[in-house]
């Protein structure tokens, strides 16, 4: 029987309790094993001792990993935020699914191919890789993820290309409701902010860039104090970065932005939350340390994932008296 508080995580609501761990490391009630539960989409797995929670990253791409779930806490007033840019600081989720959907229509040879409802949690949050490699799974299995990423990225190019020449699909890069607002506030309050994307280079400064242009904000980079994203795609004659297997819901973006971007440390963590609308950035900002505030609209609630949240928001703008102390 699940107790409704664990460490790290605190108070666990809509979890899926289960008798051991896919990867047969640890069983409940052995070797002082009080819990294993898993969210509703089982993207990650927490194991509960009395002293601590760890997790269990699942990959796609067959490279899953081990965390201990840190404490967190939040004592306002802010000094730093974090934000997510898909969903969170841009409406753009539904293009880049959208994409996603191409990429197997045309691997399938099926141009009638549509994603399920019940997709959608599988292929937002995560790296193009684990999303195509979902998609392969469940849909053409005799595929590879090589040639869905050639499809992918060709498929991206050509979108980007006809959306910066206005000719593109309409509304794919909205800015959030509020957003000119929040960030101004925020920022005439002396709070950092560091900007964090799970999204490729190519992929994620056109939408930043559109919606800075959208507001009349001038120059995002010259905006935020830390841009963060997951670099860039290896292909032939060009050199990627660690990318596509450490994204969240890994901590690392997330990590890097705060220590190396905002040089934020252990001692200032308590003062910082990150922004998130996605199941796998909720997990991805608590295993870096910090509090989760999650924007509604995207997956934690279908994931399951609202217990790791602080607070859970409709609008950016309704954070403002948590950041501010008010």
């Amino acid at each position: 029987m699940m107790k409704n508080y664990y460490p790290g995580i605190g108070h666990v609501e809509n979890m899926i309790e289960l008798a051991k761990t896919s990867d047969g490391s640890f069983t409940s009630g052995k070797e002082g094993v009080e819990a294993i539960y898993t969210p509703l989409d089982k993207k990650v797995e927490f194991v509960s001792f009395a002293d601590k929670t760890m997790c269990y990253v699942k990959s796609a791409m067959g490279y899953p990993a081990w965390y201990k779930v840190p404490e967190a806490h939040y004592e306002g007033p802010a000094t730093a935020i974090l934000m997510d840019l898909d969903g969170t600081s841009v409406r753009s989720e539904s293009f880049w699914m959208w994409i996603i959907e191409q990429t197997i229509a045309k691997l399938m040879k099926n141009p009638k191919f549509e994603l399920e409802a019940a997709d959608e949690q599988h292929v937002s949050g995560h790296s193009v890789s684990e999303h195509l490699q979902y998609c392969i799974d469940k849909y053409c299995p005799d595929k590879t993820v090589e040639e869905a990423r050639q499809i992918y990225f060709a498929t991206t190019e050509y979108e980007m290309k006809e959306i910066l020449e206005g000719r593109g699909k309409q509304g794919a890069f909205t800015p959030a409701p509020g957003l000119k607002e929040f960030l101004y506030e925020v920022k005439g309050h002396g709070i950092r902010i560091g900007l964090v994307t799970s999204g490729l280079y190519t992929k994620a400064m056109p939408e930043i860039i559109s919606a800075f242009k959208t507001l009349d904000m001038g120059d995002p980079m010259e905006f935020y104090d830390a841009v963060i994203t997951a670099g860039t795609t290896f292909k032939k004659g060009q050199t990627g970065t660690i990318g596509e297997l450490a994204p969240k819901p890994h901590p690392w973006l997330y990590s890097e932005t705060a220590r190396v971007g905002l040089g934020i440390t252990e001692d200032e963590k308590s003062r910082v939350v990150g922004f998130e609308d996605s199941s796998a950035g909720v997990m991805a900002i608590r295993l870096a340390g910090f509090k989760a505030v999650g924007i509604n609209g995207g997956n934690i609630h279908a994931s399951g994932m609202e217990s790791l949240c602080m607070n859970q928001f409709d609008l950016l703008g309704d954070a403002l008296p948590l950041l501010l102390g008010k």
